[in-house]
């Protein structure tokens, strides 16, 4: 009779809420327990070379000098590319699927771009290296350099010889493997659409693409920067399939034909070899670079959709 006594004298919804908050809470833990490790263990390197190993583009382990501007010019420059490629094909994939495939080709090739994205990120890389990057060699770079070559400014993004791997070869890599995530996302968001809502836009004369544009994707907006950031948060930590692809190459071009490097194919690359404490030390905080600028990307993110909440009315 006690333990009834005790039991019904506790709220659900209380104990329900501690533990929900508890769970939550051991998010912001782990994150700060990260932080605050990676940037003890980077300690040595933040000291001696300060915020100058941003700007930085020297990384020679016999000097022992380091810097970060190589990595973080190849980290950003390739998933710019990625997303580039990425998104524009996700959404037209999503909106075929839902808007235009009949249900006997929209399910099948909804699940193979499904399937797609279950294949280890290092497949996408030996495929790269052993598939990809000779096609590039011999078809897809030497039409560049004949086509852009001769132009102004642009032509330099393509200049150098045309040996496969590189920038160029690593963006295309990680939009491949992105999209089936985005693609994924953007359909099941389109499928969320209210057919009701679309009905009524085609009673009122409006047209397929009227309704795409008008009713289906503004209703899904927010989803659709989600699907987007999702993506790119997937891409700027990509390891093993860039380091496959890109050359790994400690330097700065203007061309994409040139390898490079990315912080964490740095990282994949040098992680075992670094004997000396500041090269550790200077890995570890190229470490704590990638994860603020994933930070920075998911803060940018979520001030981005609710700017589009406000202007369009805060109605999502």
């Amino acid at each position: 009779m006690k333990l009834q006594k005790i039991l019904k004298a506790i709220n659900g919804d209380s104990i329900f809420k501690a533990i929900a908050v508890s769970m939550a809470s051991i998010i912001f833990i782990i994150m700060a327990g990260v932080l605050i490790s990676l940037f003890i263990d980077s300690k040595m390197a933040i000291d001696r070379f300060g915020l100058d190993f941003i700007t930085s583009n020297s990384w020679n382990p016999v000097t022992e000098e380091f810097g970060a501007a190589s990595s973080i010019f190849g980290t950003l420059v390739s998933t710019l590319l990625a997303m580039l490629i990425a998104v524009p094909l996700s959404l037209i994939i999503a909106l075929f699927l839902v808007e235009l495939a009949p249900p006997i080709i929209s399910k099948p090739v909804g699940s193979a771009i499904e399937l797609l994205a279950a294949i280890p990120s290092i497949i996408y890389g030996m495929w790269g290296l052993f598939v990809f990057a000779p096609y590039m060699s011999e078809h897809v770079q030497p039409f560049l350099q004949s086509t852009f070559g001769e132009i102004p400014l642009i032509g330099a993004l393509f200049s150098g010889p045309p040996i496969g791997i590189g920038m160029l070869s690593a963006g295309i890599i990680l939009a491949l493997m992105i999209l089936p995530f985005v693609s994924s996302v953007m359909r099941d968001i389109f499928k969320m659409v209210p057919s009701v809502v679309k009905e009524s836009a085609h009673g009122m004369g409006s047209t397929t693409w009227e309704v795409t544009r008008k009713v289906t994707m503004r209703y899904g907006i927010k989803g659709l920067v989600g699907a987007s950031f999702l993506g790119l948060g997937r891409a700027i930590g990509e390891t093993m399939a860039v380091t496959f692809v890109i050359g790994n190459r400690h330097g700065i071009s203007a061309s994409l034909f040139d390898p490079s490097n990315t912080i964490a194919s740095t990282l994949a690359n040098e992680f075992a070899e670094a004997s000396e404490d500041i090269y550790m030390s200077s890995l570890i905080y190229l470490g704590l670079v990638l994860l603020v600028m994933t930070l920075i990307v998911q803060i940018a993110a979520q001030l981005w959709v609710r700017h589009i909440n406000k202007q369009m009315g805060g109605g999502l």
